[in-house]
């Protein structure tokens, strides 16, 4: 959407603070990279990826002495950004801002990097009205926050296919059901995650009809616990596989019966979609969706996830009370609203400095 606006002279910088991640999204949704640290390493810290990200993008910035920086999200990429923002006195304008659990420790560490990105945001692209309403409660002026939806809603709407086809969906029969299951928080590494693939197991060996498809997540330490408890079982209805790109997450996604997930921006999309989600954290920064129905707080009890998930697979009625819930999280359009918004705040600023020099 910026490279679209002849107001606006946009240069994308990334941190590549998980590689091969990244560059399925870059390369799926046609992003062209400016500059590009290549910071990953090998079991990375979130001091890690702050200590690498601060100096580069910091020199980078002098380089470019941009007007305004963008940051999305709560990663410690979007932090570093922020801070060299503050650091050298340039407008921060942050996607995303807004979303709350007000628990430090969960998520973490994205809880307190989203919040202490707020405080330093000159532009705050609230996705609800929700959103806005904890900017306001924390003291951010009003004429900063703009309510946009959300951009993960935006790339849905791109990436959705009625004919799509995947290999991996040849292997669930027509009489089957899907369940796509995520899992990967580090608040949830270590018995949590061991409770939550247990239940997975459970939930399989009780229902014949039920496979289940996990994209599993890079860090090393998800794979090894992984491993660990999946490679015990002996069914052949759990398929571990490669992180899937943009396009093919969004569509299986579509595909699915039901979603049980530990991330966060999964609760909106399969909000969108119409997809009941069984989220595997105690807290979310997303309440609009429980609000709304579409998605449901678990935790990470092994007995709990079983039990709610026995209810979606066997109650029709719950299942249709989600899966028909209404979607809060916008209609598509955020980026644009975003771009707008920035374009007339840097318009009034040009306009108050022209009256200044007439004045003088």
């Amino acid at each position: 959407e910026l490279k679209k606006r002849q107001d606006i002279d946009s240069v994308v910088c990334v941190t590549a603070q998980h590689r091969q991640m990244l560059d399925n999204v870059l390369k799926e949704l046609r992003i062209v990279r400016n500059y590009d640290l290549n910071i990953m390493t090998a079991n990375q810290t979130p001091s890690d990826i702050l200590i690498k990200s601060l100096p580069l993008l910091d020199e980078i910035v002098k380089i470019i002495n941009p007007d305004l920086i963008l940051v999305q999200g709560d990663t410690t990429t979007s932090l570093a950004g922020a801070l060299v923002a503050y650091y050298n006195h340039i407008d921060l304008g942050h996607i995303e801002a807004g979303l709350r659990t007000y628990d430090k420790n969960n998520p973490y560490p994205e809880e307190l990097n989203r919040q202490m990105v707020d405080r330093m945001a000159s532009l705050c692209f609230a996705p609800t009205e929700l959103s806005k309403q904890n900017l306001l409660k924390e003291n951010i002026n009003e004429s900063d926050i703009y309510i946009t939806g959300n951009t993960t809603i935006d790339v849905l709407s791109m990436t959705i296919n009625s004919d799509y086809h995947n290999p991996y969906l040849d292997w669930v029969k027509e009489n089957e059901k899907l369940i796509l299951f995520t899992a990967h928080r580090r608040e949830n590494i270590g018995e949590p995650l061991r409770n939550i693939f247990k239940a997975i197991i459970r939930i399989v060996d009780n229902n014949p009809d039920i496979k289940v498809i996990y994209p599993i997540h890079l860090n090393p330490e998800v794979i090894k616990i992984a491993k660990e408890v999946f490679g015990k079982y002996t069914g052949n209805r759990i398929k571990i596989i490669e992180p899937l790109g943009v396009i093919d997450f969004h569509n299986m996604m579509n595909k699915a019966y039901m979603i049980m997930s530990d991330s966060g921006g999964v609760q909106e999309e399969a909000t969108y979609l119409g997809k009941p989600v069984l989220v595997l954290r105690d807290t979310t920064e997303r309440p609009e969706g429980i609000c709304a129905g579409t998605l449901k707080l678990v935790g990470t009890d092994e007995e709990t996830i079983y039990k709610e998930a026995q209810i979606l697979l066997t109650d029709k009625k719950a299942y249709e009370k989600m899966s028909k819930a209404s979607n809060p999280y916008g209609d598509g359009h955020a980026s644009e609203r975003i771009v707008d918004a920035i374009i007339q705040r840097y318009k009034s600023k040009d306009d108050m400095i022209l009256e200044r020099k007439k004045e003088l």
